[in-house]
């Protein structure tokens, strides 16, 4: 794509500036003017506002993130079904006429008249158990409220990473426009005088182009991370927002099992499948209560008919559900938990397994990328500029032609953003090791030196 639309601008802008290289004077400065506004100018940052860190970044994410917030309203609701899940049912209250008479319905003298509270108490152990299932639901809604932080934290650090290296590829185009019009004004120079033809003016004129091309797409890329990374912090997409920061290569990378254990212990998808886990077997247990008896008690007063020796009485009494007589039904419950707690147990084995594989993989990556960044960062970078300086020089002393000079130009520019684009995505590689681990890897890292381009 880029080549057809280099090609496309050679086509029309050529077919508007070709001329004779014997073209007359007012010919040449007509082409000149052309070309020196052709020079790409630097887009005005108007949507930038004030310069975050990525630590601000992720602070601002993690208190302001509506994802976040639905997560933690999810542990609001959770906690507060806990003290409800071990409450003892509601008290009831009784009224009952016995006796009244057909004929005199509304003769409540005639009946017995009886009024009573009752009240259901579970088995020995259940109303503990039910809490304690309550409170992994919680474990297990914190544990998905830290997988989603996590996971929002990740994502700021890449739409962080994404406009950060836009305006770092912005930079770098800036650099570069200096060093065109360098090249520029010594054509001009040899021009006036016919030291060189037409055919340099207009492979200049499509370099500088190409840079303009640049422009464009580094203010795309630059508008779609700031809405990213607006949306991630809870504020309008389209709010100014300007990052600071450089990206930096890490000397070294945490080993394999380094990363598996700190993965065993901080990620929050494998805590909260341990949750659900442990909240499979209490609920197992709590099944097996099932084979024990609930018991009502009831109390109340007694209102006998009119001539009864004793008119004012009270009753007392008591009730219980028979599970025994219904052991097939209570079978079915605990053999459903022993099979839950089975799939639990799979679940949380599969889950472990994902992770190492999801850490592997992101190290692999992360390692990839670093020595990319390590290749642009300490060889191909140098050695382009070096080669850049010296057609400068040469041409600049006519021991080279201007066509050289730009391929040359080019070629550094696209190892400058090749660079560029290298240390960045190091950088999301690492913040990918850092979502398989389910932690930062601060304590595992050592920055080398920063280069800039």
């Amino acid at each position: 794509m880029k080549i057809l639309s280099v090609a496309m601008a050679f086509l029309v802008l050529g077919a508007a500036l070709i001329a004779p290289v014997a073209a007359q004077a007012q010919d040449r400065s007509l082409s000149l003017a052309v070309l020196q506004d052709l020079i790409p100018a630097q887009v005005p940052a108007d949507t930038a506002g004030p310069a975050i860190t990525l630590d601000e970044a992720e602070r601002i994410a993690l208190a302001a993130n509506p994802e976040i917030a639905v997560a933690a309203r999810r542990v609001a609701v959770a906690e507060a079904h806990t003290p409800v899940a071990g409450a003892l049912d509601d008290p009831a209250a009784m009224y009952r006429g016995w006796g009244l008479p057909l004929r005199q319905p509304w003769n409540f003298n005639q009946a017995q008249n009886m009024f009573s509270l009752s009240q259901s108490f579970p088995a020995a152990g259940k109303r503990a158990l039910r809490t304690s299932v309550a409170q992994s639901d919680v474990d297990v809604a914190k544990a998905q409220l830290a997988e989603v932080r996590l996971e929002v934290r990740v994502r700021v650090h890449k739409a962080f990473d994404d406009l950060l290296l836009a305006r770092q590829e912005m930079k770098i185009h800036q650099g570069h426009v200096g060093i065109a019009q360098q090249a520029v004004e010594a054509a001009r120079i040899k021009y006036a005088v016919g030291k060189v033809s037409q055919q340099d003016i207009l492979k200049a004129q499509v370099a500088l182009t190409a840079l303009g091309e640049h422009m464009i797409r580094f203010d795309r890329d630059e508008g779609v991370a700031r809405a990213r990374l607006n949306t991630l912090l809870g504020r309008d997409p389209v709010a100014p927002l300007d990052v600071s920061g450089e990206f930096a290569v890490t000397a070294s990378l945490p080993a394999a099992d380094a990363l598996e254990q700190l993965a065993l212990q901080s990620r929050p998808d494998l805590a909260a499948v341990r949750a659900a886990a442990e909240r499979s077997r209490k609920q197992q247990a709590l099944v097996k209560k099932n084979y024990l008896p609930d018991f009502t008690i009831a109390g109340g007063y007694m209102l006998m008919p009119a001539g009864s020796s004793f008119r004012n009485n009270y009753m007392l009494e008591g009730s219980m559900n028979l599970p025994w007589l219904n052991r097939r039904r209570h079978d079915a419950e605990v053999a459903e938990a022993a099979v839950a707690v089975s799939e639990q147990d799979q679940e949380l084995a599969e889950t472990r397994n994902a992770a190492f594989g999801q850490v592997g993989e992101a190290l692999v990556e992360a390692q990839a990328a670093q020595k990319f960044a390590r290749l642009y960062q300490d060889r191909l970078l140098p050695q382009a500029e070096a080669t850049l300086q010296s057609s400068v020089v040469a041409y600049e002393n006519d021991k080279t032609d201007f066509l050289d000079l730009l391929d040359s130009q080019m070629a550094v520019i696209d190892i400058d953003l090749a660079w560029a684009q290298a240390v960045a995505d190091f950088d999301a590689r690492l913040a990918d090791l850092e979502l398989a681990a389910g932690s930062t890897l601060d304590q595992f890292q050592q920055p080398a030196p920063e280069v800039q381009p």
